[in-house]
């Protein structure tokens, strides 16, 4: 019976991939490049500088913090012999955040923030934070434009660890990167927009424009979580300006690709000989979804409802934060207090909470959720191979993992592809080496590519 079962399915799937495969790929849709997200609306002589910024955390913003810290109610015990498995063990959040209010140093933090160049700028109407380092090398070192994109519930702080290592000659390379890490609109000390529709589509054009600002019509993208959402888009949008596309957490959302992912239970050993069991058997996989994404469904309908808690409570903004950080470094450690958290360096962590407690943007950082899956031009953009030279990081615990055949459903020129059996989803700051040394590889593999397609 379970042969004839899987039969059945093997066939339903080719019938509906074939159907899938030769159906042609939509066109690019329509879209306003200029589409203002400022308050009220579009006027004549709009501000484009591109003005110095600076981080702090002023004293009554901590003040304030603290003071709500240590006036906290009571929490819950865990019940007995449970450790992560209900969500923040609640005895460990206690030891953080006793160390927020009385040990992280919260201007030596700033400060650390501030060895970059800080700058703002309005584009569309929104006022966009980016991190902008330029390298330091002689002209025998070629230079790159990279812009890198973070996530949720993240901003460019993201990328401190490796923006050294970037912009700094490596050995066995003649190139090096000018870095540029942008704070998403509504994240960070990037503005937040009071108009519906700022999904990922228009966060691309968005970050297009921002780098012609800046005065690049040609550079390389890297991006994880949503950042890969917009990179995505911005590979399929605007082709003839990016040269090559690093990506952390590579995804196709193609049809086909779905097709693909069940076929591909049936062979796994075939299909993915080398981390096959990172995605199959797709019960445990789907198990683990289930599991760990009500974040995500709560987001994407009631981000405004979640967001009062998290706005107006310290407490409640670390758990919900640190919880979702934990168990995307290491989804096997609900065993341990920590849920996986100890894999991230604590002052990074609280970093993360504080600029967005700092900012309160929980809300407008969000509501991103929300945005993106109700708007046609997502689907349209998703469905539409790229030719744009890619290049794939896997890390062991990523929240979604997929196949090279999956994969190039959407990337037709993946030119390259790791696979590394540790780290997780915040790698820039969990494994920043490893993270900047297959940026430079692959970068290096953009470059052939281009030198072999003229």
């Amino acid at each position: 019976m379970k042969l004839i079962i899987s039969t059945i399915v093997l066939l339903a799937a080719i019938y509906i991939g074939y159907k899938f495969m030769f159906r042609k790929p939509s066109k690019l849709p329509e879209l306003d490049l200029q589409k203002w997200w400022g308050a009220g609306v579009r006027t004549e002589g709009q501000d484009d500088s591109i003005r110095p910024f600076k981080i702090d955390f002023n004293d009554s913003m901590i003040a304030d913090l603290r003071q709500r810290l240590k006036n906290r109610r009571r929490f819950t015990k865990p019940l007995e012999g449970t450790q992560a498995q209900y969500g923040m063990n609640t005895d460990y959040l206690e030891t953080i955040l006793n160390y927020w209010a009385n040990d992280y140093n919260f201007k030596e933090r700033a400060e650390l923030l501030n060895a970059f160049p800080h700058f703002k700028t309005k584009i569309q109407g929104l006022d966009l934070h980016f991190i902008h380092v330029k390298p330091k090398v002689d002209d025998n070192k070629k230079v790159l434009p990279l812009l890198m994109l973070h996530g949720w519930p993240s901003s460019s702080k993201e990328f401190a660890k490796v923006i050294p290592i970037l912009t700094a000659p490596k050995r066995g390379y003649d190139i090096v990167f000018e870095v540029i890490a942008v704070d998403l609109p509504g994240y960070g000390y990037s503005e937040g927009t009071n108009k519906k529709g700022l999904n990922p589509v228009q966060m691309a054009i968005i970050m297009r424009n921002l780098m012609f600002r800046i005065g690049f019509t040609k550079f390389y993208i890297q991006g994880g979580d949503w950042g890969s959402q917009v990179a995505t888009h911005m590979a399929t949008l605007f082709p003839e300006n990016i040269l090559g596309y690093h990506c952390n957490m590579p995804v196709s959302s193609r049809p086909i690709s779905y097709v693909k992912l069940l076929i591909g239970s049936l062979f796994p050993r075939l299909t993915d000989p080398v981390a096959h069991s990172r995605v199959y058997p797709l019960k445990k996989y789907f198990s683990y979804i289930m599991r760990e994404s009500g974040y995500f469904h709560i987001q994407a309908t009631k981000p405004d409802t979640v967001g009062v808690g998290l706005t107006d409570s310290p407490s409640g903004l670390a758990a919900y934060l640190m919880e979702k950080m934990a168990m995307c470094s290491n989804s096997e450690q609900l065993d341990k207090p920590h849920g996986g958290l100890a894999n991230l360096d604590l002052n990074d962590v609280l970093d993360t909470v504080t600029i967005m407690w700092a900012n309160e943007c929980v809300v407008t950082a969000t509501r991103l959720y929300a945005e993106s899956f109700f708007y046609p031009e997502i689907n349209i953009l998703q469905d539409i191979p790229t030719e744009v030279p890619m290049a794939a990081l896997k890390f062991l615990y990523e929240v979604v993992y997929q196949p090279d055949w999956i994969i190039r459903d959407k990337f037709p020129n993946l030119v390259r592809s790791t696979v590394i059996d540790y780290g997780g989803h915040f790698a820039a700051l969990h494994t920043p080496k490893e993270f900047a040394d297959d940026i430079f590889a692959a970068a290096e593999a953009f470059i052939e590519f281009h030198k072999k397609e003229k």
